[in-house]
């Protein structure tokens, strides 16, 4: 091969990569603080919020495939360890939070970063890094979606439990809203997906639109809510700074956890890498809905520490996905210890 068609194409780097999804909610979010609904377009916003949530799941449901899911139970070992990182690690860290408050967190900001450890892990980018390092793709793909599957159920419960008055007052009428608008739709697609799957499959990309448009319209009308009720006066640029160092220390926690924890109980290379990625993450598309539920008038601030974490651990994430895309693998190992002929 000559120099010419070796030479490297420049692209753009990859390893700082800024989402223009979350350019999309910064937009949403600026929009609403300038143009809040309120009045007769607030009770038209929600009725819609509420609306495209339900809609968000059902697709939710028609596209998780059972026999992939059951398929996945033979790495039974995985599941829980990314299970126990997401809905038990996770949540102790966020109650430790309590002690940052009121010196570091208010209390209002330390609900939310409670909640976004409450929340399940992402299905999309642990699946896009785990592939990235060399990972095991489809145990990835299965923890991400029991994880997102378990989260209907325990985030609510875990916030009734942990956030109590905190969550506009957690009552068992939450419950029934969280069932009627996320549980009950998900169902419905996995019944209807034998026969609607293939459509869902054939225009995936109108479907992603319509995924990233109803999480848009939930943070419009939780920000908008907000901006009516005047509570984005207590947020300051000190205060969020200091969630930022709270949340990077978090990360670096679960990052360091999942790995170690990972090694420990004897996984090899590859599903270290689908427990770190997946167990380490957390669900913007699944804890807006929630949060929009769980906190009504107060949801701006709670999911200010998710909307933030989230972009965080993509960029975290990416970097050590290059890294670990390097790593040797025993059989690049055992190939270079291997003598070279001569002659």
């Amino acid at each position: 091969m000559s120099r010419r068609t070796s030479r490297r194409i420049p692209v753009p780097p990859t390893w700082l990569p800024v989402d223009p999804y979350i350019l999309a909610l910064i937009g949403t979010v600026v929009l609403a603080a300038l143009l809040p609904a309120s009045g007769t377009g607030a009770a038209a916003a929600g009725g819609a919020s509420t609306g495209a949530v339900a809609l968000l799941f059902f697709l939710y449901g028609a596209r998780l495939s059972t026999a992939e899911a059951l398929d996945g139970l033979k790495h039974w070992r995985l599941h829980l360890t990314v299970l126990a990182c997401t809905f038990v690690v996770f949540p102790l860290l966020g109650l430790a939070s309590h002690g940052l408050v009121p010196y570091v967190l208010t209390p209002q900001l330390q609900d939310g970063f409670l909640f976004l450890c409450l929340v399940p892990s992402t299905i999309q980018s642990s699946i896009a890094f785990t592939s990235m390092a060399r990972g095991n793709v489809p145990a990835a793909i299965c923890a991400g979606s029991f994880s997102s599957l378990a989260g209907i159920v325990l985030t609510p419960l875990l916030a009734a439990v942990l956030l109590g008055g905190s969550a506009a007052g957690f009552s068992l009428d939450s419950l029934v809203k969280i069932v009627l608008q996320l549980l009950v739709p998900f169902i419905a697609g996995q019944v209807l997906r034998r026969w609607i799957g293939g459509f869902l499959t054939r225009h995936r990309k109108v479907l992603g639109l319509v995924d990233r448009g109803s999480i848009l319209l939930v943070v419009y009308t939780a920000f908008s809510e907000g901006m009516v009720a005047g509570i984005w006066h207590q947020v300051t640029p000190l205060r969020l700074g200091a969630l930022l160092a709270a949340e990077a220390v978090l990360l670096a926690l679960m990052l360091t956890v999942s790995r170690r924890g990972a090694k420990r109980l004897g996984f090899g290379r590859e599903d270290a890498i689908a427990i770190q990625f997946a167990g380490s993450k957390k669900s913007l598309a699944a804890g807006l809905p929630m949060a929009s539920v769980l906190f009504g008038a107060h949801a701006s601030l709670a999911v200010l520490p998710l909307m933030l974490f989230h972009q965080m651990q993509l960029m975290v994430c990416a970097v050590i996905a290059k890294r670990r895309s390097r790593d040797p693998l025993p059989d690049d190992a055992t190939l270079s210890q291997q003598p070279v002929p001569v002659g």
